[in-house]
């Protein structure tokens, strides 16, 4: 089980070294992450070699500027299973396994998550980041909770470096309770998306954390926010706390995309977050996008 007010994992009374990732999100260093999402499942086999190509290019450009990669998915199931297996066999290139984190939820089967923590671990991979998944569509959940299966995924091993997660935007009390309980069975854990217009939620969260003396090491979410489109940005309003009249006025200033993320991360950093994802950076041209992300923040002085 996890260790709530240390971070450090621990099984059957004795600790267990962590993963590089864990040691990396306790230094006193930031650490800014990226979470890709591979390309969707349905391309034709050419435009679906190209994509992945390009995604291979982007993880070894990551991998030598070292940085950790999160790792969704657009499909569930045996589509899921596909990108795991893509990751795994094209890796030996230059990119370190343990350097990549891949996402499980539980809307499958617990067969499959099982499966799917097996393959993770025998292809190198030092983390998961295992949490329930949205409720609001099928396929069901295999479990109420994303701890259930982080519980069952630690039993068979051990020494697998856990991710939860938690939302600021909600009562951070609450949120906190579910951090420290014994049974969250998480090393660390990521955030719902956070900007520089939400820093009264964050702020909220890391008071109550450092109240509560829980030192389980956040990541907080930072969306890379490609235009002010309002028909993108009202999509993106069902499934994230999107701050559309901020963001759009910040486009209308003449900010450019990269400058209005750099803007959260220095905020974010400013509010004592040590570690953030970067979300939305699309699979091509990545390293791109973060490049200019990094000058933007460098010229802030962040």
């Amino acid at each position: 089980m996890s260790d709530a007010t240390s971070g450090r994992l621990v099984e059957t009374g004795r600790e267990v070294r962590g993963s590089a990732l864990l040691a990396r999100l306790h230094a006193p260093e930031p650490t800014i992450t990226v979470e890709l999402r591979p390309p969707r499942s349905g391309l034709s086999y050419a435009a679906g070699m190209d994509a992945w190509i390009d995604m291979y290019h982007t993880l070894e450009r990551l991998a030598r500027d070292d940085r950790y990669i999160f790792l969704t998915d657009n499909a569930v199931d045996a589509a899921e299973e596909e990108s795991l297996g893509h990751v795994a066999a094209n890796l030996a290139r230059g990119v370190p396994a343990s350097r990549i984190v891949p996402f499980l939820t539980a809307k499958h089967s617990l067969d499959y998550c099982m499966m799917f923590a097996r393959r993770a671990v025998s292809g190198g991979c030092e983390a998961l980041a295992v949490v329930g998944g949205d409720t609001t569509g099928p396929p069901p959940r295999c479990v109420e909770h994303g701890y259930q299966l982080r519980d069952l995924i630690r039993c068979e091993f051990p020494s697998l470096t856990l991710g939860g997660w938690a939302n600021p935007h909600a009562d951070p009390a609450v949120q906190v309770d579910y951090i420290a309980r014994g049974d969250f069975e998480a090393d660390f854990f990521l955030t719902q998306i956070v900007s520089h217009h939400s820093l009264p939620a964050v702020e909220r969260l890391l008071e109550e954390l450092d109240r509560r003396q829980v030192r389980i090491p956040a990541i907080f979410g930072v969306f890379f926010y490609r235009s002010a489109n309002p028909g993108t940005l009202r999509r993106l309003s069902r499934f994230l706390p999107i701050p559309a009249e901020q963001i759009t006025r910040e486009f209308a200033a003449g900010a450019s995309a990269a400058e209005i993320c750099a803007r959260s991360i220095r905020a974010l950093q400013g509010a004592g977050v040590r570690n953030i994802y970067l979300a939305n950076l699309g699979f091509r041209r990545v390293d791109r996008r973060y490049r200019a992300i990094m000058r933007a923040l460098e010229e802030m002085g962040g």
